[in-house]
């Protein structure tokens, strides 16, 4: 049995005080301040970094169906806590990670009426701070109804924000900049550049059977701005008793976000006592071709999910080392207009020409699973009342990895994808394909907040604008700049399924549709983007003879270690990732349309050790315009005193193994 340990080093709980006046919450190593006062019956709360005001005074409360609360609270107590603990993921960009903060709960109480209360309790990090509200059950406020939440985040400057809009269908909108004052409503997570020495981030975590969070804002002052169920209802309040986390992450540096793990230590620990089937993966599938229209998820003359095709791409899997063989259009249900018509598919019947049982015995011979696609067309209720039995075959077949899929702005009943509805229905799923041992790779689903602690096999998700725009996108594709920001906005709520790897760029159903990036990019992304489950996302005989297939053959998708040496919102990010249980290291840097020069300082290696690093850039003339493809592979001899220049050509990339000899 896999284990998850927890090392704690402290744990210390302070006796409860009565308030006189406003009260205050440091972080750990005293640089943050929260402080949270009353002024006229409103609750506020503000933050400090030093001198530096981060948050100005900002409201707390709601409006509830049978009245506010707001507006008339008083202060009651306070309990104060602390914890510094030391706990292990099963897969993750660090094998360790440590949660230390300090905590504050603060009573608020109405001052008449019902005179009903909830607690407010912040949390201050090094890297950030984070509240959530408590409901205690009481009269007035045992099941009730959250019309609208009335938190605020009012920023002290016209910060420039990264964001994509609310509402987006299922997030793949294209992130912008602008100062705060000039977006419309936008989806979280927004990252914040405030000046040379302040980058910040606002986002949910720990969302768990609540609305999803988006932001309308009033000049610079941004609120809450909660997904609707159908009738209006923002958040019904029964069995959970929580918000989930508003966390504000604060960093001096863009890099400092990234290696941010407060979104993850703000959820809870990991409730699958033995993780051991639970296994990082690479895999390739019958998708891209799927997305270039050159074959079809519906039956006849083009059907790509065939036996036939299947057991190429097994083979293929078999010989290079990939885990997992994904299949679309296998099912039942994609002969009529599926988005409009989910409720006719078939999650446990297959078509007459795609042998499930019979390919699951033969990848399994070869050392390779089948990865089930289960589309839903939104038809969220037809999928849950199949779930069962669904994810009961699948492991009898010894598939260990589902791709859920919900191309529909709108669940059952007309309900919001987003909504407390649709967030509950994401985590049945996520629960259930615990209990079958089932990863499940989620596309269309709720904004990610840093829920792979407690659920693992939720292994990774879309919610974001991925490779298959490069595709199908009547704009020509993503920006050279997409990947270059991503990391700092939906990257930061958890893995992403990006789908990266793409090697042939021509395009017959939309051309001029491809990826707006060089082909040493593409390499880059598996580093880049986060993923314990990476796709070679392109199609299996545009890898033959490719030597830059060799990258994705070997780098791994589970890491000890990560740093991040270079990093610009929607510029250029580096990152360096150490190969767990290892001491190999991978290095991913990719830039925008702008071709750079970034000196890498290999410090981070071993003293005394000698390395091999092969390194995989663009080659003389490469440009993501006109000139996509050159590359040059070179191997030279490193240790930790080297230092490596990498030169990114506009739109390109660098992706390097540095090997341990």
């Amino acid at each position: 049995m896999r284990r998850i340990f927890i090392f704690v080093f402290m744990c210390l709980t302070m006796s409860v005080v009565t308030l006189a006046g406003n009260v205050k919450l440091t972080s750990p190593d005293g640089s943050l301040t929260v402080t949270v006062g009353e002024d006229g019956g409103r609750a506020w709360y503000q933050v400090n970094r030093g001198n530096e005001l981060i948050i100005s005074r900002s409201e707390l409360g709601f409006v509830l169906k049978d009245g506010d609360l707001k507006g008339n609270f008083k202060m009651g107590k306070v309990t104060r806590s602390s914890l510094d603990e030391t706990w292990s993921q099963p897969w993750g960009e660090d094998a360790l990670v440590r949660n230390h903060y300090n905590e504050m709960k603060v009573r608020l109480q109405e001052k008449q009426g019902m005179k009903r209360y909830l607690d407010v309790v912040f949390r201050a990090y090094n890297d950030g701070v984070a509240f959530r509200y408590e409901y205690p059950r009481q009269r007035g406020l045992d099941e009730f109804v959250i019309m609208d939440e009335v938190t605020q985040f009012a920023l002290p400057t016209d910060a420039m924000a990264w964001s994509i809009p609310a509402l987006t269908p299922y997030y793949e909108g294209i992130y912008t900049c602008e100062p705060v004052s000039q977006k419309g409503n936008m989806a979280g997570p927004v990252a914040l550049e405030v000046n040379d020495s302040l980058c910040m981030a606002i986002m949910d975590a720990n969302l768990t059977d609540y609305s999803t969070m988006n932001f309308s804002h009033e000049g610079t002052v941004l609120k809450a701005d909660l997904v609707p169920w159908k009738n209006g209802d923002k958040v019904r309040v029964w069995a959970t008793r929580v918000s989930p986390w508003r966390a504000i992450i604060i960093g001096r540096t863009a890099a400092d976000l990234l290696l941010s793990r407060m979104a993850l230590n703000l959820n809870e620990p990991c409730k699958i006592q033995d993780t051991s089937w639970i296994k990082p993966t690479k895999y390739v599938g019958i998708w891209w071709a799927l997305q270039k229209q050159r074959w079809t998820w519906s039956q006849g003359p083009r059907h790509g999910a065939t036996t036939e095709n299947t057991k190429r791409y097994i083979d293929f899997a078999a010989r290079h080392g990939m885990g997992g063989v994904l299949v679309e259009g296998w099912n039942y249900g994609w002969d009529t207009d599926w988005t409009r018509h989910g409720d006719g598919f078939s999650f446990t019947r297959a078509y007459p020409d795609y042998d499930l049982s019979g390919l699951c015995r033969y990848a399994a011979e070869r050392g390779v699973r089948i990865i089930a696609h289960n589309e839903t067309g939104g038809a969220a209720q037809n999928y849950e009342d199949q779930m069962e039995d669904a994810f009961s075959l699948y492991e009898s077949l010894g598939i260990n990895t589902v791709k859920t899929g919900y191309v529909n702005s709108h669940f059952y009943n007309g309900e919001l994808q987003h909504s407390q509805w649709g967030v509950r229905h994401f985590r049945k799923v996520i629960e259930t394909a615990a209990r079958h041992h089932l990863m499940i790779v989620n596309h269309e689903g709720a904004m990610p907040s840093g829920i792979q602690r407690t659920w693992p096999n939720l292994i990774a998700t879309e919610s974001m604008r991925g490779q298959e725009y490069n595709a199908f996108d009547r704009h020509g594709g993503n920006p050279p700049y997409h990947e270059c920001i991503l990391p700092f906005t939906r990257g930061l709520g958890g893995p992403m399924d990006f789908t990266p790897g793409i090697m042939e760029y021509s395009n017959d159903s939309v051309p001029g549709t491809r990826p707006q990036t060089t082909l040493a990019h593409q390499l880059a992304e598996y580093v880049v983007i986060y993923s314990p489950g990476h796709m070679a996302a392109d199609q299996i005989e545009n890898y033959e003879h490719q030597p830059a297939f060799k990258f994705i053959e070997e780098v791994p998708t589970d890491w000890q270690r990560t740093l991040v040496p270079h990093a610009a919102m929607g510029k250029y990010v580096t990152c360096v990732r150490q190969e767990r249980g290892t001491d190999n290291w991978y290095v991913g840097s990719v830039t925008d349309a702008t071709a750079r020069d970034l000196d890498l300082s290999l410090d981070f290696l071993d003293q005394g050790t000698r390395y091999e690093a092969i390194i995989y850039e663009d080659g003389p003339g490469a440009d993501y315009r006109d000139n996509p493809y050159p590359m040059t592979i070179r191997r030279m001899a490193v240790d930790r005193g080297s230092t490596l220049r990498l030169h990114l050509a506009p739109g390109g990339g660098v992706a390097i193994q540095i090997l341990a000899k």
